[in-house]
């Protein structure tokens, strides 16, 4: 155990950055960026200096701070600098320098300069070691990049703790991927506080740059967003925890970096991360303000827009209250900050920290008087940004601030009277901004009034009367001597130019009144302006009691439309009056008025009208009445109420009520109207006596009424008319009777005047037309008489509002009317409304009103009678008029033709109108409701067709609603069966015209809707009239694409045709026939339907129809019309899959039967349905044909077949139903094609429709269903069924187990019918069924194979003399023996001999019998390649000799084919002795019988010899050897047999070449001693195999050796050279003796001189430079060039000499024959001087240098073949002569000479 001293020791050793090991500092130093560290463990820091300073100079030359390290770190004498060495505070200050150049270097780290300064920093002073953090930190920002992973491989084995994480990724030098990074962040606080540090310092020290930056935004942000998911938790105290813990991470992060002004990227990437924390963390309002300081505090110009972004988003998260001050000073000071607000509202929310801002300056405003923030708050509001609630609540806040502010705060009224202008302004404000400040005026529950009063200004919209131009503003002033001589002089002023009048409620305000008005309403802010002004004289206040001036202009002001504390003071004033003076007068005249001011809005009001009813009432009355005569200018029978009646108004009605009126202005109202109409005593009890009699009431409700008539102001009118106007009556006297008058005197009032009047007092026109209206009560006549009046008389202009108050009385009073009264206000309504467009604006009005009138209210079924008997008068007198009579009109009458024309035209629009007005009242009166109108309704409909007939234009909007009402009646005619119509009347012939006639898409689909409902309540009506309706319907109806025409077209076919085809049953005519037209129709109309309907319509017309009768007939006219194209098949097609199997079946046979009609003698259904165009045979069988040609494609439905194998499997009687329909179909096909066998198109068709037929059951459904067919005794039938049985075979899957099954039981039975049948198509058939069956499945039951094929191969089928069975029977057994195998070996004996007998006797024949010649070769090909032990010796012969005669038989291709492939089999796998035994053995026979029979023996020999290894070749040599030299002397046969031929000795070399690739296949299988002996037989039997007598013979033998010597020696090259040895001395022979002039002996001499060039040119052994071998042959074959005179040596001799003196390789052999060579040059042929020098060329480039050697010897010759004789010795002289030169690179002239 080591002692605590050593592993102290050890702990310093490995903290120690210095040791004494040697490999350890060498290691260290070869740590590089740059380069590899064998290369940088030698290298000096010397040499690191030289290499490295080059990079800082172009640091310093892109950035002059880097030239501040260059004293330190980059000096020469850093090279000298060892840190081990250093002090403690000389490393510090070092450390200080390497850091503050590194975050300078590192916005370059991917700038080579930088890398290579750093590398000098890394090897010299080891900063990866010494300054780990802030090397990695500097490169963090490029973590993904390749300079990063170089970093890794420097770093050392022990991590700062806070990058440990970068641990795994150093081992294994991986770019650590951003989301390691993130996830450490999150996790590890350290190393987001190390980047966070990093980054903060580079900023400080302004050597930040944006991917940094970008870096740690991107980290911060992530991180952040990691922390606050990681600390969410359902625990509140615990989050809150959570959220501290994070923010003291966070925030002093970002206190810092938030005020870094310099650093504008930092700051934004800090709005980030504070808007996440703000958006995502539960940060309370303390924090959010917090760091709202933060962003305000150190935000610049470029980071102003952004840092309110953020702003904008931690206001969001905060609680609605203003903003903190700081924020707020700082917001107030950024420009423009409205409009820049607005614009970062399209993005973000912007509303809480507008209403902070607006809130926060509010508060400085009410407290500090500050009026700064005002415009700001104002545009605020005004720009729309603020949702309404905070603007509510902010201009709340104004008026409050208002409120608030004091002399103290405001001493010169200024932040007053700006506030004032700001509310001023909202409230005037348009939009929705000034809608809600307006409706905030309203809801505040302090007094509007008098803070208007407070700031000297108007806030609400001014609505009283507008003073005289030359009048200042009225509002009050503070009581001062100026302020009261102002209103003085205005007094003054006034009585000097207005004239008094005696009372102020004249029809019109006088001048007096208006100026008095301005005076009163300024001087009501002082209570001594307003005491002067009560007292002035021109009020005459002391005559008050008998003049109604002073109380009368009181009453205009509380009545009118002024502030609600000068209408308050009118009261009071009026109230202080009658306290002084009011005994001994009766001032019943003011009770009206007090009653619409205790009506008043404004509660003050309402409490100054109680005060002044309670002095009212403590005021003694006397008998003189005050104002009956003088109150009202022009007033006629004003009525006074009598004293008891005022009595029991002011203590019974008004001052119960007075407290309640005060709280409630509606509550005056309410218990007038409960007064006068007696309901307060209806109850029988009376607790307080408040009983009321008729009379009094009747005085009450008189007197009320009189003064509504006579006041002059609009107001009161109003409120008084609101009680009155609810009271019916009293004791017989209506409301109309004693209010009608002003309902008249309103009605004369013009547009102009009347919203002049109602303008005045702010009245709404529309609200005081209909409480003018609302005094006529229902059923009074007179009223009623007067309202029909003002409707029906030309009305003022611009009246047209009363006229709507008008109707609407009508319709409010509608429901109360008698019957009688209804109809007779109903007929009228209904002339009002057929108007003219041409009528003036008013009349138009009403007939608009009175459409709408007779539409809304709820007309009686009387009412509807008699609208629409009226519209047969109309039509009657329409249809009557002389235009449309027969008279005679003169020449002379042409204008009055034209009028009565014109008044003809008229009367039909008129008519028109009228009929689409009735209608229409009769669509809106619930017509479902109303059956009773059928009858008038159709006769309607027929009324208006006659009508749009006169007229020439169609009503298609009148015809729809009477259809509309008509459809709508159906329901109730199905569910109520005492409803009846009768059938007699003719409604559907109606209907049919109607349809027929309209062009209207929504006139036809209703009319066919209520065929459709008529079809299934009353059939009768319309089934006559149907046909047409559908042909209409296939023209126009089905092509429109809508949904609602498809459901149209789907009713009708549902309702219609189901009750037609029944009426067709019960006809005699057939059912497909008499629905043909029907049918026609729909398919004529098919391509004209869009394509998403087409399938829908169909679909439901063929079920509708009847899928089993008509399902056929529609895709037969289908195809007959749109042929079978491959959209029509698939429609079709899915039309079929829409209906059972069954129906589908049923619909093929019917689709067959059709076909097979059309070859009918006499037609029956086709003529019907197909070939509508003419009733040609032709035309039909064209039809037909398409009929069949859709058949097959309708059986290849994968959904049929899907289908009907299902109802199969279930084996019950419906699968039982199926199989049936299917024999039937297949019986009903079988037939078909039998017929139309001559005509090849019909024929082709049944075949596809058979094919698809029989895939359409599994197999052993089909065997079922054809079991029946198969045992009827019709022999056609059960031939076709059988071979319908093969096609389906063909079909089957291999895999399909009960496919299997099911044919493999069928098999026994095929086996019978051949044992059996005498028929032998019948037989032929089986076999064929046997073949595919046992082809596909005999392996899965040998044994009824085995059977079967016995009985093939026996007399019953084999040995048949049919040649067409046979040849079946010999294609089967060729398949039985695949699948037998060796179980087929007992039926061999027979089949085998039998074969070959037919296959001799297919050769036999004078033209081969090809079919049999196939069928036998499948049968012996089938058996050798599967049993070929089975092939004898004796077989074997007779299959070789029946080949050669079928090689030269001239059979086809495909039997030579056949034949080949047999030969190949047996060449492949017979024996190997056995087959060349045999091959021998049958030379002679193959030979005799021609060339094409020993072609193809040379490919099975040369195919077997491939197919058998080396040692079965060895063993064989000798038959082999026998065999190639018959074959080697084939030529010399062939001479002896016939003269020399051409073509002959074309095949003989073609025969050769043959063979010689067939000696080599075997040569390459036979070693030097198996072979060597067999070339040395070869070369004696060809030198001396013959007698010398036999030259011809001789020389085509040798011809044939040599020919095989030459592709011997040229394919086995220099292996064989020594083979040479037996071959030189015969060919030396040869070339001496050979007779040119004998084309046999120069062929020979040819092939000689190939071989010989074969063999030098290969020769690798130096067998030819030997002397014995050189000096034998190399002057034989220069002697050759003697023989140039008669051959052509160039092509054959030059060659042999080049490859001669290559192989010769010596310079004495090459002098030896260049020397015999240029001897030859003097020759006196010229020929042999050309043909040796063409040699000497061919040298001279082949040899070069090597042959120019002996130059010295030829430049003699050379010279003299210069002037040689012979032109072309001359210029292949000179060519020679530039070959050399080339060669040598020198000019001979000068050697030549």
């Amino acid at each position: 155990m080591a002692t605590s001293l050593a592993a102290q020791l050890a702990q310093i050793a490995a903290n120690s950055k210095a040791g004494l090991n040697i490999k350890a500092q060498k290691s260290a130093h070869s740590k590089s960026l740059i380069w590899e560290r064998q290369d940088a463990a030698t290298q000096s820091f010397q040499t690191i200096y030289n290499k490295c300073i080059g990079s800082f100079e172009e640091l310093c030359s892109m950035d002059r701070r880097f030239h501040s390290f260059a004293p330190s770190l980059f000096s020469e004498g850093s090279q000298n600098q060892d840190r081990v060495e250093m002090t403690a505070d000389e490393n510090a200050q070092l450390d200080k320098t390497i850091v503050a150049f590194l975050y300078l270097v590192a916005s370059r780290i991917r700038l080579q300069p930088a890398i290579g300064a750093l590398e000098w920093l890394v090897r010299r002073f080891r900063i990866h070691e010494f300054n780990t953090a802030t090397l990695i930190m500097t490169f963090l920002p490029y973590h993904t990049t390749d300079q990063f992973r170089t970093l890794m491989s420097i770093l050392p084995t022990t991590l700062p703790h806070e990058y440990r994480f970068l641990d795994p990724y150093v081992r294994q030098l991986v770019a650590p991927p951003r989301g390691a990074i993130v996830r450490e962040a999150t996790s590890r606080p350290e190393l987001l506080a190390a980047i966070s540090r990093y980054t903060l310092e580079s900023c400080e020290s302004q050597t930040d740059y944006p991917a940094l930056v970008g870096f740690w935004g991107g980290i911060l942000t992530q991180a952040v967003n990691g922390m606050v998911d990681n600390g969410r938790t359902g625990n509140r105290a615990l989050q809150a925890d959570n959220d501290q813990i994070l923010l003291q991470r966070i925030l002093p992060t970002l206190s810092e970096s938030l005020v870094m002004k310099e650093a504008s990227d930092l700051q934004i990437a800090s709005y980030t991360v504070v808007s996440l924390l703000a958006a995502k963390g539960s940060l309370d309002d303390g924090a959010l303000a917090a760091l709202m300081d933060q962003v305000v505090h150190g935000w610049t110009r470029k980071t102003l827009r952004t840092g309110l972004v953020c702003l904008c988003i931690l206001a969001h998260y905060r609680s609605a209250k203003q903003l903190p001050v700081k924020v707020a000073k700082a917001l107030l000071k950024v420009q423009d900050l409205p409009q820049t607000l607005k614009e970062i509202g399209q993005t973000y929310r912007v509303g809480k920290l507008s209403n902070g801002l607006a809130l926060a300056s509010i508060d400085r405003l009410s407290k500090k008087g500050d009026a700064r923030g005002l415009s700001v708050v104002k545009s605020l509001l005004l720009s729309q940004v603020l949702p309404e609630k905070q603007v509510k609540v902010i201009y709340k806040a104004l008026l409050v601030a208002a409120y608030k502010i004091t002399d103290e705060l405001d001493q010169d009224g200024r932040v007053r009277k700006d506030l004032g202008s700001a509310l001023v302004t909202l409230s005037q404000a348009g939009g929705e901004t000034g809608d809600t400040i307006r409706a905030t005026i309203e809801e505040v529950d302090f007094d509007i009034e008098e803070l208007e009063l407070k700031l000297e200004t108007t806030i609400r919209p001014l609505l009283a009367i507008q003073p005289p131009e030359d009048d200042e503003h009225m509002q009050g002033e503070p009581e001062s001597a100026e302020t009261q001589e102002d209103i003085d002089s205005a007094l003054k002023r006034i009585s000097e130019t207005c004239q008094k009048t005696s009372t102020c409620l004249g029809p019109e305000p006088s001048d007096i009144f208006n100026e008095l008005c301005a005076v009163f309403i300024s001087a009501a802010t002082s209570e001594s302006t307003l005491a002067k002004f009560d007292d002035s004289s021109l009020l005459d206040r002391s005559e008050a009691t008998e003049q109604p001036f002073y109380i009368s202009f009181y009453m205009r002001i509380w009545c009118g439309p002024y502030p609600t504390l000068a209408r308050a003071i009118a009261l009071e004033r009026v109230k202080n009056l009658l306290k002084e003076k009011g005994d001994g007068m009766d001032f019943q005249a003011v009770l009206p008025y007090v009653i619409c001011a205790l009506g008043d809005p404004g509660k003050k009001v309402r409490r100054a009208a109680a005060d002044l009813l309670a002095v009212l009432d403590q005021v003694t009355p006397g008998q003189n009445v005050w104002g009956a005569k003088t109150l009202y200018d022009k007033a006629k029978d004003l009525v006074l109420i009598k004293p008891d009646a005022s009595r029991d108004l002011i203590h019974k009605i008004l001052l119960p009520a007075l407290e309640e009126s005060v709280l409630h202005d509606e509550y005056v109202s309410e218990t007038l109207k409960a007064a006068l109409d007696g309901s307060s005593t209806r109850d029988g009890t009376d607790p307080k006596g408040r009983h009321l009699s008729h009379a009094t009431r009747l005085s009450i409700m008189t007197f009320l009424s009189s003064h509504v008539i006579n006041t002059p102001l609009l107001t009161a009118k109003l409120r008084l008319l609101k009680p009155l106007n609810q009271v019916r009556s009293i004791s017989g006297t209506t409301r109309t009777q004693l209010l009608l008058p002003l309902l008249r005197w309103w009605a004369t009032v013009d547009g102009v005047e009347a919203q002049q009047l109602a303008s005045r007092e702010s009245i709404d026109v529309a609200i005081f037309d209909a409480a003018c209206v609302d005094v006529v009560a229902v059923n009074d006549q007179s009223g009623l008489e007067y309202l029909l009046d003002l409707i029906k008389k030309p009305q003022p202009a611009g009246r047209e509002g009363l006229v709507k108050s008008v109707f609407e009385r009508l319709k409010r009073i509608w429901s109360s009317m008698k019957e009688s009264t209804q109809l007779a206000t109903a007929k009228i309504l209904l002339d009002l409304v057929q108007t003219v467009p041409s009528q003036p604006l008013t009349k138009r009005v009403v007939s608009a009103e009175a459409a709408g009138l007779l539409g809304e209210v709820d007309l009686s079924t009387n009412i509807l009678f008699e609208f629409l008997a009226s519209l047969d008068d109309v039509t009657q007198l329409a249809t009557e008029s002389p235009a449309h009579k027969r008279r005679r009109v003169s020449m002379s009458e042409p204008k009055d033709q034209a009028q009565q024309s014109s008044r003809d035209k008229d009367l039909l629009i008129a008519a028109r109108n009228k009929a689409s007005i009735v209608l229409n009242l009769v669509q809106g009166s619930k017509p479902e409701s109303r059956p009773e109108l059928l009858e008038s309704l159709f006769t309607t409909l027929s009324n208006v067709q006659h009508l749009a007939s006169l007229s020439g234009s169609e009503s298609g909007h009148i015809v729809q609603t009477v259809l509309d009402c008509l459809n709508k009646m159906m329901p109730a005619y199905r569910s109520n069966k005492d409803l009846k119509i009768d059938p007699s009347v003719g409604h559907g012939d109606i209907l049919a015209t109607c349809i027929q006639k309209s062009s209207s898409p929504s006139v036809i689909n209703e009319a066919l809707l209520l065929v459709a409902s008529l079809a299934r309540v009353a059939p009768d009506v319309v089934l006559h009239s149907v046909m047409p309706i559908f042909t209409f319907m296939g023209s126009s109806l089905l092509k429109r694409a809508d949904e609602y025409s498809a459901f149209v077209v789907k009713r009708t076919i549902t309702e219609v045709i189901p009750p037609l085809i029944d009426t067709f049953r019960k006809s005699r005519r057939s059912l497909v026939s008499s629905a043909s037209e029907l049918l026609s129709s729909f398919v004529v109309a098919y391509e004209h339907i869009p394509s998403h309907r087409k399938h829908d319509i169909f679909t439901s017309l063929i079920e509708n129809l009847g899928p089993a009768e008509f399902l056929f007939a529609v895709l037969a006219m289908f195809v007959d019309r749109y042929g079978t194209t491959d959209n029509i098949v698939s429609f079709v097609s899915e039309v079929v899959n829409a209906f059972s199997v069954e129906v589908q079946l049923q619909t093929l046979i019917k689709l067959v039967d059709l076909a097979a009609d059309t070859f009918r003698p006499k037609p029956v259904l086709s003529t019907v349905l197909l070939g509508k165009n003419d009733n040609e045979e032709n035309d039909m069988q064209k039809s037909a044909l398409k009929v069949l040609t859709l058949l097959p494609r309708l059986l290849a439905n994968r959904r049929m077949r899907r289908e009907i194998n299902k109802l199969a499997e279930r084996d019950d009687m419906e699968a039982g139903r199926i199989r049936d329909l299917y024999a039937n179909l297949l019986e009903d096909i079988l037939a078909l094609a039998t017929t139309v066998k001559g005509k090849k198109a019909f024929y082709s068709r049944c075949e596809d429709a058979l094919g698809n037929l029989l895939n359409l059951l599994s197999i052993g459904e089909f065997i079922k269903s054809v079991e029946t067919l198969l045992d009827r005794p019709n022999i056609t039938l059960r031939q076709k069924v059988l071979r319908a049985l093969e096609m389906r075979v063909d079909n089957e899957s291999t895999a399909d187990p009960t496919s299997r099954t099911a044919l493999l039981a069928f098999l026994p039975q095929l086996t019978a019918v051949i044992r059996e049948s005498d028929d032998v198509d019948y037989k032929r058939t089986a076999v064929t069924c046997v073949d595919k069956i046992a082809e596909k499945y005999g392996k899965k039951d040998l044994e009824a194979v085995a059977a079967a094929a016995a009985t093939i191969a026996g007399d019953q089928c084999l040995g048949q003399p049919v040649e067409h069975l046979r040849i079946m029977a010999l294609l089967c057994l060729a398949s039985l023996v695949e699948v037998l195998q060796d179980s087929i070996v007992p039926v061999l004996p027979l089949a085998v001999p039998k074969a070959l007998d037919y296959l001799q006797l297919s050769l036999d024949k004078e033209t081969p019998d090809l079919e049999l010649h196939n069928a036998s070769y499948a049968f012996i090909t089938s058996l050798t390649q599967h049993l070929p032990f089975i092939i004898s010796d004796k077989y074997l012969d007779r299959i070789l000799l029946y080949s050669g005669l079928s090689a030269v038989a001239g059979v086809d291709e495909d039997a030579a084919s056949n034949r080949r492939q047999c030969l190949q089999f047996l060449a492949k796998l017979i024996d190997a002795k056995v087959m060349f035994t045999a091959l021998e053995r049958n030379w002679e026979k193959i030979a005799s019988s021609g060339f094409r029979a020993i072609a193809e023996y040379l490919e099975v020999l040369g195919l077997a010899i491939d197919k058998h290894p080396k040692s079965s070749i060895s063993r064989n040599a000798a038959p082999l050897s026998r065999i190639f030299f018959a074959a080697l002397d084939l030529r010399r046969v062939a001479r002896a047999r016939e003269s020399r031929d051409d073509e002959v000795a074309t095949r003989l070399d073609e025969l050769e070449v043959v063979t010689n690739e067939v000696a080599l296949k075997m040569i390459y299988k036979l070693n030097d001693a198996t072979f060597r002996p067999m070339f040395s037989d070869l070369i004696e039997w060809a030198t001396s195999g013959l007698p010398k007598s036999d030259t011809v013979g001789r020389t085509l033998r040798l011809e044939s050796v040599y020919g095989f010597l030459e592709a011997f020696f040229g394919s086995l090259r220099s292996i064989v050279t020594s083979y040479s040895s037996y071959v030189f001395e015969g060919a030396t022979d040869i070339l001496k003796n050979a007779d040119i002039g004998d084309a046999d002996q120069q062929e020979l001499w040819k092939r000689v001189l190939k071989t010989l060039t074969k063999s030098f040119e290969h020769d690798q052994d130096s067998f030819w430079q030997a002397p014995s071998h050189f000096s034998v042959v190399a002057p034989v074959l220069v002697q050759q060039f003697l023989r140039a005179d008669a051959v052509d040596t160039f092509a054959v001799l030059t060659p042999a000499i080049v490859e001669l003196a290559v192989a010769a390789d010596s310079r004495e052999h090459q002098k030896e024959l260049n020397t015999s060579m240029l001897k030859l040059l003097r020759h006196e042929a010229a020929a042999v001087r050309l043909s040796v020098i063409r040699c000497e060329q061919a040298l001279a480039e082949r040899l070069g240098e090597e042959w120019l050697q002996t130059l010295p010897e030829m430049l003699p010759y050379i010279s003299e073949l210069q002037d040689d004789d012979d032109e072309a010795v001359e210029r292949e002289n000179r060519r020679w002569i530039v070959r050399i030169e080339e060669t040598l690179g020198e000019n001979l002239d000068a050697m030549l000479q």
